[in-house]
């Protein structure tokens, strides 16, 4: 449909405050999600794209066009809102077929296309009911169809799901993915939901403070965050800074909270370092292995196939995975607190050092 550059972009605000600049490419056809936490810059980003807000700085092309100084309405761009922001005063049909009878398409074309987009969205049979007779789900429903309507080149959804209880959210989050890749259209997905985000999404792009973290697949992120900002935010890792102590053939020992790690990597001795591990990599146990370290057992939590165990290192809450049923047991039938963890030396990321 369209490829999408932000080059630069910044907005500015009357506080001193801004966001970006904002460097993103958003690849014909693909499903890119804006991810960071409120504050981040995601809305104002997608509504700088949309025209909506107005950019003071940098460049923002559609298939190598600059479209800064385009009016909204001429981008070609449909948008959902968190709202919906239906109008309330028409029917269905009305508020999806506004687009066409605006643009001045014929009743046959307009006909036609929204009852392809009905039928692609399961809601044919709401047509003639007004929109107090619907209901949230089918709200966004009709909201889609509204913003497809004109055969837009880019689709803009910011936070569509958020005001859905969880069940649904879910099962509207696989029909937006299938209408996207059935339609091709470019699409820039807002979020503050890491699951939601990674349901749908071909790569994320993680805001953090007005600008972009890091952009990848949701596999790329999980598996390697750039900093420590993003394996936070994701909860990829559990996050451990120490010093240097000694560097030997690829190998550092590092101290941190007067216990001594070993993890393969590079560094200067003495100097700090911040490195992650992924909670699927953090081996418990109850006995004490040797070179394994001793924490406190805070709780386990039972999740789909494996459990999650929560473990206090000296004030460091350390999150791991395990899928040792015996384990568990022993732990909860002795009333057992002490337990070691150890760490897959292999899977070790290191953020800065």
């Amino acid at each position: 449909m369209v490829d999408v550059e932000l080059r630069g972009l910044v907005r500015e605000f009357d506080d001193g405050s801004k966001i970006g600049p904002i460097d993103l490419h958003v690849r014909d056809g693909e499903l890119l999600t804006l991810l960071g936490p409120s504050g981040s810059g995601k809305t104002t980003t997608l509504r700088m794209v949309a025209g909506f807000i107005e950019n003071v700085g940098g460049s923002l092309l559609f298939d190598g066009k600059d479209m800064v100084n385009v009016p909204p309405r001429e981008r070609n761009i449909g948008m959902v809102f968190q709202s919906v922001a239906l109008f309330p005063n028409m029917t269905v049909y009305e508020n999806i077929s506004f687009g066409p009878d605006m643009a001045g398409w014929t009743r046959e074309k307009t006909v036609e296309r929204v009852e392809e987009l009905a039928d692609l969205l399961g809601i044919r049979r709401l047509l003639l009911r007004k929109i107090s007779e619907v209901s949230g789900g089918e709200a966004q429903r009709i909201a889609l169809a509204r913003a497809l309507a004109t055969n837009p080149k880019l689709l803009l959804l910011d936070e569509p799901l958020s005001a859905l209880d969880p069940q649904l959210r879910e099962r509207l989050q696989s029909e937006i993915r299938r209408i996207q890749r059935k339609l091709k259209v470019t699409t820039i997905y807002v979020t503050h939901s890491q699951d939601e985000a990674f349901a749908i999404s071909d790569r994320v792009a993680i805001l953090e403070d007005g600008v972009v973290s890091q952009v990848g697949t949701p596999e790329e992120l999980y598996d390697s965050p750039r900093n420590e900002f993003v394996a936070r935010f994701l909860g990829s890792g559990n996050i451990f800074s120490g010093q240097i102590t000694e560097v030997n053939g690829g190998k550092l020992k590092i101290l941190v909270n007067d216990n001594l790690f070993e993890i393969p990597g590079k560094g200067v001795a003495n100097s700090q370092i911040t490195f992650s591990v992924k909670p699927e990599d953090v081996l418990v146990s109850d006995s004490t292995p040797l070179n394994w370290t001793k924490a406190t057992l805070v709780s386990i939590t039972p999740q789909v196939g494996s459990f999650k165990v929560t473990i206090d290192f000296n004030g460091i809450h350390i999150i791991a995975l395990t899928y040792d049923e015996d384990l568990v047991k022993r732990l909860r039938s002795n009333g057992e607190r002490t337990i070691a963890f150890a760490f897959r030396s292999e899977s070790i990321i290191i953020l800065s050092g």
